[in-house]
């Protein structure tokens, strides 16, 4: 059994399905309590652009949408910290753990492999190769929504929660120039909104093809951010 050094594209063409440990325990951790911080920023988001109920009391005792804010804030901070830790993973952990980083866009066998996989994945092809790691449209979509994306709705959540401490506070040091290069506060509000309509699509499509892999397909997904191993079926 070979794997292709670029894409991470498995051979099993001489009968050999042995498993492969892909995920370490650092990233199977972070999965998980990535996926109870990006659940729990969604819902608040969500609950903070259309509240629950006007404050037309007392405000101590309407103070639901304070709490909603806080939990979003604690999620907000603790997603940011996941992501650093996983960058730094990306840097020390095995070859697998850097691929959502940087995926090989400077090959050509990585774009036929996003054209098969999307192929197989809309029911053209009944089968396609399997991988490793992730595949060469996990690893693309993986970069382009959750990466890039990381990095965009972080950096505009700090720069809107940062406008309650003024100017010349670290959160003003740390993100003062996106309110200026979007325009106003606005803008910067709509982005951040619209990034969270993309992180749900995006967990929706994660879900998807991780279920269909493991139903549909010739390697196991679902175990293999659970327990690290990725098992094959059977030979092609």
């Amino acid at each position: 059994m070979r794997i292709d050094r670029t894409t991470y594209e498995v051979d099993l063409s001489d009968g050999k399905c042995e498993p492969i440990f892909v995920w370490e325990a650092p990233v199977r951790v972070w999965h998980w309590l990535m996926v109870v911080t990006m659940v729990a920023m969604i819902v608040t988001g969500y609950l903070i652009g259309r509240p629950l109920e006007s404050n037309m009391g007392n405000t101590w005792d309407t103070y639901q949408l304070g709490y909603i804010r806080m939990i979003h804030f604690l999620a907000g901070f603790a997603f940011t910290a996941l992501f650093i830790y996983r960058a730094f993973w990306a840097l020390w952990g095995n070859r697998y753990a850097h691929q959502i980083f940087l995926p090989p866009f400077w090959s050509p066998k990585f774009y036929i492999g996003i054209w098969n996989q999307g192929l197989y994945y809309l029911f053209f092809k009944k089968s396609a190769p399997e991988y490793a790691g992730h595949n060469p449209l996990a690893a693309a979509a993986m970069f382009g929504f959750f990466i890039v994306g990381s990095v965009l709705i972080i950096v505009t959540g700090f720069a809107l929660y940062g406008q309650a401490y003024g100017a010349g506070s670290f959160y003003d040091w740390l993100t003062g120039w996106v309110i200026p290069l979007f325009g106003d506060s606005q803008a910067v509000r709509t982005t951040h909104h619209v990034l969270m309509y993309v992180f749900l699509l995006f967990m929706v499509a994660h879900l998807y093809m991780a279920s269909r892999e493991d139903i549909m397909g010739g390697a196991t997904e679902m175990s293999a951010i659970t327990n690290g191993l990725r098992m094959f079926k059977h030979a092609k």
